[in-house]
């Protein structure tokens, strides 16, 4: 069934995704030994956040530092990996949910320390784990009406500050057995960032095209997940459920109007392996054309999918058709097509 939530775009093209990693690699191990005397107090045992989620380690930006350095970082390297002036970039996205403040938008910072021009159209999307595969469409949308040459997107997520305020929340005398389990998912995340450059495709052949989408929003379940910069409060069994139910739905009302049954590549969002191993299971997906990168680098909320799209790069030959498929709390999905 086709609407408003299905999109095809025909001049639209992926010059670059890159990453860039965090310094610090802080393991499940560390965390764990940290949380042991929570762990001891309410008779829970250590181990959970590899042992369930997948998660051997994960990154931080170092302590002091402002990780939105990330994105800028990263949009430069972008940039010069696609052969893209800062001058001639029309539209600048930052997509990350972790912010130091409220305003300005973190886009306006990373504008100015690029140098882009000022009739660059800066501002955020925040749609927790979805902000970059929303950008996507977003600035394919501007690309194939006209009003942009270049889109610039980026995202640089840190962890730091809300696991440490959660392992000094949890170690308090008025800390809850219940608040332990709230707070595993917030033990996964990890730090990182992204950037991604599109153009015009019918002025880069050597792109990679993106040819549309679809979303579905499961609204109902808002509350199962709950962030802010010092915690995330989840449910992690039923967001995993009903995460995989909204993900199975949008994937049936694709049929109408995309094959994406057999793709060369599937690059999830990725909050455990469990998951990823569900996510093929329900759907009938060869679990070998998931890559994934959330055993080393955690969960880095909306980076995560274009982070392992960025590393998964050298693998990926041309004319190989691959399959972003987002999803985050809110809850919302969101699947887009790339023909390498």
């Amino acid at each position: 069934m086709s609407d408003n939530a299905t999109y095809r775009l025909a001049n639209t093209t992926l010059l670059a995704a890159c990453s860039v990693d965090a310094p610090e690699v802080i393991t499940s191990e560390d965390l764990d030994a940290r949380l042991a005397p929570a762990y001891e107090r309410f008779g829970l045992k250590g181990g959970r956040i590899e042992g369930l989620a997948g998660v051997a380690e994960r990154r931080w930006w170092p302590k002091g530092e402002d990780y939105t350095d990330g994105a800028i970082e990263v949009g430069r390297l972008a940039l010069q990996e696609a052969g893209v002036d800062p001058d001639e970039v029309g539209l600048l996205i930052n997509a990350s949910v972790t912010r130091p403040h409220l305003e300005p938008s973190i886009a306006s910072r990373v504008h100015h320390h690029l140098g882009l021009p000022t009739r660059c159209l800066n501002f955020d999307i925040t749609n927790a784990c979805l902000g970059v595969v929303n950008a996507l469409q977003v600035a394919g949308t501007m690309i194939d009406a006209g009003q942009i040459e270049y889109a610039l997107i980026v995202a640089s997520e840190g962890a730091r500050s809300m696991q440490e305020d959660t392992i000094e929340r949890l170690l308090r005398d008025d800390a809850r057995r219940e608040e332990v389990k709230e707070a595993f998912a917030t033990m996964t995340l990890g730090s990182g960032a992204v950037g991604l450059v599109l153009a015009r495709a019918d002025r880069h052949e050597e792109g990679h095209r993106i040819i549309g989408g679809l979303s579905r929003a499961g609204t109902a379940h808002h509350e199962l997940c709950v962030g802010s910069m010092s915690g995330m409060r989840t449910n992690s069994r039923k967001l995993f459920v009903e995460g995989l139910a909204l993900a199975t739905e949008a994937w049936k009302d694709a049929l109408a109007d995309f094959d994406w049954q057999d793709m060369d590549w599937y690059v999830a969002h990725q909050t455990s392996l469990v998951h990823i191993d569900g996510l093929c299971q329900t759907l009938g997906l060869d679990r070998a054309k998931f890559p994934t990168t959330i055993e080393r680098y955690g969960n880095i909320g909306p980076a995560a999918l274009p982070f392992t799209l960025a590393k998964q790069v050298p693998n990926i030959e041309r004319g190989q058709r691959v399959l972003l498929m987002g999803i985050g709390s809110g809850l919302n999905t969101s699947f887009t097509e790339l023909a390498w």
